[in-house]
């Protein structure tokens, strides 16, 4: 590295252009609109100066590599601060090192695809178990319904637990801790105090997860047998020294990460096929060519021949990546992209602005699925495109949810016809996930098949 001196410190925007952001924050109400403002006027390093949070954000591929590969040694995860840290204890999307790694070689094997595959049934099964309730032409809000299958499956095929019974008691608890991990007044006072409904809502999804983890470590004792290979749940239970404290941590970590990104991925997918009918209209005939009429659930080589419908999740990916912006703490003093980083800083980097820099891709605010067409893919360097992140921290859930999108997103089109309503007044909301507010309400009808 240079001389301290040679590393010229993180641009900051100038006063005039300051107050530009600060309009578009307050006119939207978006902190997507003052990063993009901060790209467009800064450039793509920055640092966000706002009271008790001064960032350093960082948009492309280069920072992309370095964060996530090349520098990550000196980067952590974990900012004690931070309220997903308080949530998730020692959950393996908080924890650093060797930690991490151990945590992550229990639960790795039990999302790989090979154990996967074999869910395809129970993903179709369970997005029938929500859809039968949807009376032909009713409306249904898509970011709650979606919400719904999420839930079903990540807790049915992942940890081989029927969540139905208990849908409707805890369904306000993982809202009310997806809001506490959300940005919010915590961002500015670290020390905020924790209000009473999020207090309630960790008490509840404590008393169900300790109770799921006990009455598994006792089927197993008494069944003497291995859990099986895709059984997550199992798999935590029978590795010796996982405390019920520390399952309890992964378990809350995969429900809420993994359920929150899927529903905000789905969603997202409603909201452009129904701003673009045509696309749908295409999506289905596909839809039609290869599952026909079948009600039985289709296998994986049917789903892999859906290249149309891997087009579109791929560009709803990079339009609306759930996982919105990267977040680590710089363990020292370091440099990225050229620019000083001093030691304890926040490190953000923006995957929502690196999907669309204009300086990669082509028209990358429109919704263009043709991108991604199998063997005529758009050519973009290397980690411009990271909806899963990237390197030995990859989302550890990425092919579970890629096969779960297919399998949701074939069975609801061959059954339904969705026509979008509130289209014109839907927007990207930076919670916990980048979901769409105030909801993907749709139409939806039955279709003649």
């Amino acid at each position: 590295m240079r001389m301290r001196e040679e590393i010229p410190p993180l641009p900051q925007a100038e006063p005039r252009k300051g107050l530009r952001v600060l309009a578009g924050l307050l006119r939207d109400r978006s902190p997507l609109t003052a990063l993009a403002l901060m790209r467009e006027y800064v450039g793509p390093v920055f640092q966000i100066n706002a009271p008790n949070f001064r960032p350093a954000v960082f948009v492309g591929p280069d920072a992309n590599r370095q964060i996530l590969i090349t520098e990550r040694e000196r980067l952590s995860w974990r900012n004690e601060s931070d309220p997903v840290v308080k949530l998730l204890r020692r959950g393996v999307l908080v924890v650093d090192g060797e930690e991490h790694d151990h945590y992550r070689r229990i639960m790795d094997p039990t999302l790989q695809r090979r154990n996967v595959i074999p869910h395809i049934p129970d993903f179709w099964r369970y997005t029938d178990q929500v859809a039968d309730a949807w009376a032909d032409g009713s409306t249904q809000d898509m970011l709650v319904e979606m919400r719904k299958v999420a839930l079903l499956i990540l807790m049915g095929a992942s940890f081989h637990v029927d969540f139905a019974p208990h849908m409707e008691r805890l369904w306000q608890p993982i809202l009310h801790l997806i809001e506490y991990i959300s940005p919010g007044l915590w961002v500015v006072w670290p020390g905020a105090p924790v209000a009473a409904k999020h207090r309630r809502a960790m008490a509840a999804m404590d008393e169900y997860l300790y109770a799921i983890i006990r009455e598994r470590r006792q089927a197993l004792a008494e069944s003497g047998a291995a859990p099986a290979p895709s059984d997550l749940l199992g798999a935590l239970v029978v590795t010796p020294g996982m405390t019920d404290d520390l399952i309890r941590d992964q378990l809350l970590t995969m429900l809420i990460a993994g359920h929150d990104t899927s529903t905000a991925l789905l969603a997202w997918v409603f909201y452009l096929l129904g701003m673009h009918p045509a696309w749908l209209a295409q999506l289905q005939a596909e839809i039609d060519a290869v599952l026909g009429k079948q009600d039985e659930p289709p296998s994986n080589e049917q789903l892999n021949e859906l290249s149309l419908l891997e087009q579109v999740i791929k560009e709803a990916l990079r339009l609306y990546p759930p996982i919105h912006v990267g977040n680590r703490r710089a363990v020292e003093e370091m440099a990225i992209c050229g620019y000083r980083v001093p030691e304890g800083s926040r490190v953000m980097y923006s995957i929502y602005l690196s999907h669309r820099d204009k300086e990669h891709w082509r028209e990358p605010d429109a919704f263009c699925p043709e991108r991604f067409e199998r063997g005529q893919e758009e050519k973009t360097p290397p980690f411009t495109y990271v909806p899963f992140g990237g390197g030995p921290r990859t989302c550890i859930g990425a092919t579970f949810a890629q096969i779960e999108a297919r399998a949701v997103l074939a069975r609801l089109l061959q059954r339904f016809d969705f026509e979008l309503l509130n289209g014109d007044r839907i927007h990207p909301h930076m919670g916990a996930t980048l979901e769409p507010r105030p909801g993907v309400q749709m139409r939806v009808r039955w279709r003649k098949r």
